[in-house]
């Protein structure tokens, strides 16, 4: 009799411990969600993955656009920073491109405004609260192209900011203040200053090159932005060596991390100093990149070799190249809890793109989803469970 009470305790005590288990099983257990454009279908698949499982599928395929009977070519995409709505920027256009905006769940067209030629990645500033979008330009003349600032809630240009040629791949910092792109074709780093709407600083990235000082944009008169404008399309004559296509910044530090397509490595620009810090060597035509949230890693999407770079960014090395599922990788996306990088792989001629879906813990590929055709931009949406 009297052991009773004591079997109790250990019996309640036991549950409780399967209770807790199981309590913290299903929280590890998430869903994941992104979307993808399809360049070459005119189509947004959003994806999700089972965190329990590493199945993967397609939950949902949005059709984008605005002609059936042409192809409109959906580029870059991203979300809010309140998660409510995803931006996609439509790069085809007559001949101009435009930017859509659609609520996330519903997945329902809110607005458009039409941009420049070709324009592609973008981002919100958690600072301004305004949107940034390159002008690729890449069917235009080689000549400087712009930066488009928009107004997301009312879907309004604010204004056009003169940039490099072909810039591309833009990301802001942490803090929303700095909005940092690359020039494709005259091989620089551009740091726009997100409140005062002009750029404030660029870099050039080959090796040898001399530092360029800081400009003050609010004592330059018209004619002294013409000459800026046309030494830029003096450099369209100089066969551009880094071809860099892609910047992002570091969360916690005063860091920015490039893609150099041409040149074949990542290239760590110090903030503070205004100059490059480390090159570390990379895989065949890195093309896009992301900095994991926690900065311990970077994950970079080598084009010419249908593989994906994983780096440890303390040491600098390249501590896993995982093969992807068919050849032409595009695009980079980090789950928010830094498990799982998501790489869009445009694949080839008439061959359907896919999601290839990488466990950043084993650096082994672990699901492909086959998408529509040439899929090209990706960003993480949310996990859930």
């Amino acid at each position: 009799m009297n052991h009773h009470p004591k079997r109790r305790i250990l019996a309640i005590t036991f549950l409780f411990l399967i209770g807790f288990c199981l309590s913290a099983f299903s929280v590890s257990a998430q869903d994941y969600y992104v979307y993808v454009a399809a360049e070459s279908e005119d189509e947004v698949h959003l994806i999700k993955l089972d965190g329990e499982t590493e199945k993967a599928e397609i939950a949902k395929t949005i059709t984008v656009g605005r002609y059936p009977t042409e192809t409109d070519g959906p580029h870059g995409i991203n979300i809010s920073p309140d998660g409510e709505y995803w931006f996609l920027s439509i790069a085809h256009g007559n001949p101009y491109g435009y930017l859509a905006k659609y609520k996330t769940g519903t997945d329902e067209l809110v607005a458009t405004t039409d941009l420049g030629m070709f324009p592609a990645s973008m981002e919100i500033s958690k600072a301004t609260g305004l949107l940034y979008v390159v002008n690729f330009n890449l069917h235009g003349d080689m000549v400087p192209s712009t930066v488009s600032v928009v107004d997301p809630e009312f879907m309004e240009v604010v204004t056009d900011i003169e940039t490099g040629i072909m810039p591309h791949g833009s990301r802001i910092s942490d803090d929303g203040t700095k909005h940092y792109h690359v020039s494709m074709m005259t091989d620089e780093l551009y740091e726009i200053n997100t409140g005062a709407l002009q750029v404030s600083r660029k870099l050039n990235l080959r090796k040898g090159a001399k530092k360029m000082k800081e400009m003050d944009h609010s004592k330059m008169d018209h004619s002294q932005h013409q000459a800026n404008g046309m030494k830029g399309m003096d450099m369209k004559m100089h066969k551009p060596e880094v071809k860099p296509t892609w910047a992002d910044p570091h969360p916690t530090k005063p860091l920015v991390y490039v893609a150099g397509n041409g040149s074949d490595e990542i290239i760590e620009i110090d903030t503070e100093k205004w100059e490059i810090t480390r090159r570390l060597k990379s895989g065949k035509a890195p093309y896009n990149l992301e900095v994991t949230h926690d900065g311990k890693l970077l994950v970079a999407s080598y084009k010419g070799e249908a593989a994906t770079g994983i780096f440890d960014l303390k040491s600098g090395k390249e501590i896993a190249k995982v093969p992807n599922s068919r050849k032409v990788t595009h695009g980079v996306a980090i789950s928010a809890d830094n498990k799982y990088a998501f790489l869009s792989v445009e694949g080839i001629g008439g061959e359907p793109g896919s999601v290839d879906i990488i466990n950043l813990e084993t650096n082994k590929r672990i699901a492909v989803v086959e998408t529509g055709k040439q899929a090209g931009g990706i960003i993480f949406w949310k996990q859930e469970g």
